[in-house]
């Protein structure tokens, strides 16, 4: 087992932390509690009744969307890289005028609990929903590695747990509490919970931000100067530190410009708030209030991340046992000391926590609504059974989520997600914008789409330099090395691919889709004649 070190190889004092983080879990489970109480439909379960306004609504995608990534992996990118690191938070902010244009609306039209409502909604129905679940299962798996990671790099600082075995147990307590939100809560619990966070999250870092800008006397420039002098490297403060080195690098930063644009309105947990609200223009005010609050967190990110340069130091939190995920505590104990450390990381594992049961419920109601109730049961499960089979489905998908954290610990987070929206973008975004907006488009062509992107993806992740042949590698060892394709984010390729697979497969295919199902969902995603109403199915 682990012992507390923090005398020596964590600052603050580790039993504050665990104090403030024991508050939050208990404040918010008393929440969630009351919260399942009206959990009886699967409406309820799935949609927490599509009871939640707009500006609600839109606070929990902000809660849902501003993830470890977004916090310690952003902030840390910025410290070592500098203007390189922020373009994290301008594609993951740019990505959202995607999501309002072309899927808010249309989805929460369309579909009912799921991605796959929309997918199948005129093409053949069983081989769609058991493809766009098995894309949403996979797209978050590589989410929930990334938080589960975030939790483990954050509580090594914090605890000075050192060893892989006690961040294995931090990462499977993690995941436990996990579990247990999204078991009793389902999605109404879970709404609250990421709701709470993100007003935590952006009043922690507002408040930050302010300290920050007021040691140096409100002067961003004297900051950027300050954080240049600590670092002795003048390039933070440039384009091309971390993707201008070679050509291959910028190639890889348009790849995953790619994926951050693309990847969010792909995303299935965040697509599946849509449906918590009552009607289309609850949806579109949701995605409006999301921008907003993510464009104020992410313009807070740059002052903390040269902050964290300018305080703390690169070379520090480098060095730190959480490495670049260290950044924004560590910065909060140069300011505060070991009370707002504790604060701050008590918020940071809020994130984790609110993001990691999205994307559980997520995943769970995309098994137990489009695999079990849609294609084994036909669409006529017994009452109450999809319920049960998405609570199951849960707790396997922890499991799993738990011992992939434990092999991706140590990784930068916001790398992680990054990869995550890679096989979104790839798997899912080519087959929702042809569902929606071309008549020609067949279930053949959906499923080489989907299938086609996804594999791409997954395959070039695992020859990239992500899991072998170098220094930050997955796969550490210098022995092992199979790195073939030379870019650490697959977008460039496996997105334009599967867009140009639904294309031809679709002009080739000889089927013809239903012209009266196509007439429907063309009437109803743009004037929402006929969608889900605020009510029990």
């Amino acid at each position: 087992m682990f012992a507390f070190e923090a005398a020596t190889s964590s600052p603050g004092n580790p039993w504050l932390n665990i104090a403030i983080f024991g508050a939050f879990v208990a404040v918010t489970m008393v929440i969630v509690f009351r919260a399942s109480r009206n959990n009886k439909t699967a409406a309820d379960y799935y949609a927490a009744g599509r009871s939640f306004t707009g500006g609600q609504n839109g606070s929990a995608i902000a809660g849902d969307y501003l993830s470890a990534a977004s916090f310690l992996g952003i902030v840390g990118a910025i410290a070592l890289n500098g203007y390189d690191g922020f373009l994290y938070s301008i594609g993951f902010l740019v990505a959202w005028l995607v999501a309002l244009l072309l899927v808010a609306e249309l989805l929460r039209n369309t579909g009912k609990f799921t991605m796959a409502d929309v997918l199948s909604f005129r093409l053949k129905q069983r081989p769609v929903r058991i493809a766009a679940a098995t894309t949403t299962l996979v797209v978050c798996f590589f989410y929930l590695l990334a938080q589960m990671a975030g939790a483990g790099g954050l509580v090594s600082l914090l605890l000075g747990v050192g060893d892989q075995v006690g961040q294995a147990v931090v990462i499977t307590v993690v995941g436990a509490l996990m579990i247990l939100y999204v078991l009793v809560g389902g999605m109404k619990g879970t709404t609250w919970v990421q709701i709470i966070k993100a007003v935590l999250l952006i009043a922690g870092a507002g408040v930050m931000t302010i300290w920050v800008l007021a040691l140096n006397g409100f002067d961003f420039s004297a900051l950027l100067d300050k954080a240049v002098a600590v670092a002795e490297n003048p390039a933070i403060l440039d384009p091309g530190l971390k993707y201008g080195v070679s050509e291959v690098s910028k190639i890889d930063f348009v790849s995953l410009g790619l994926a951050l644009v693309l990847g969010t309105a792909a995303l299935p947990h965040v697509l599946m708030r849509f449906y918590t609200v009552p009607t289309a223009k609850e949806a579109r005010k949701s995605v409006v209030w999301a921008i907003w609050l993510i464009g104020i967190f992410y313009v807070f990110t740059l002052v903390l991340g040269y902050g964290a340069a300018a305080l703390v130091g690169p070379a520090v939190i480098a060095a730190a046992p959480g490495g670049p995920n260290s950044a924004a505590p560590l910065l909060a104990f140069s300011l505060g000391g070991p009370v707002l450390l504790g604060l701050i990381s008590a918020i940071a594992f809020a994130t984790i926590l609110a993001v990691v049961a999205g994307l559980t419920i997520t995943a769970a109601a995309s098994f137990a609504h489009d695999i079990y109730a849609s294609v084994v049961k036909k669409g006529k499960p017994e009452p109450g059974a999809e319920v049960k089979v998405a609570r199951r489905t849960v707790v396997i998908i922890g499991v799993v989520a738990i011992i992939g954290g434990i092999g991706a610990n140590g990784q930068n987070v916001a790398f992680l997600v990054a990869l995550a929206f890679a096989v979104a973008a790839s798997a899912n975004l080519p087959t929702i914008v042809y569902s929606l907006f071309w008549k020609g488009f067949t279930t053949k062509g959906a499923l080489w789409s989907m299938y086609g992107g996804l594999i791409s993806a997954i395959v070039l992740i695992i020859f990239s330099p992500v899991v072998s042949g170098s220094e930050t590698s997955m796969l550490k060892t210098e022995a092992i090395d199979f790195a073939i394709f030379p870019l650490s984010n697959p977008g460039i390729v496996s997105i334009p691919l599967a867009f140009l697979l639904g294309w031809i497969v679709s002009k080739l295919d000889k089927t013809v889709e239903s012209p009266e199902k196509q007439a429907e969902m063309e009437v109803r995603s743009l004037t929402g004649l006929g969608a889900e109403k605020a009510v029990s199915h």
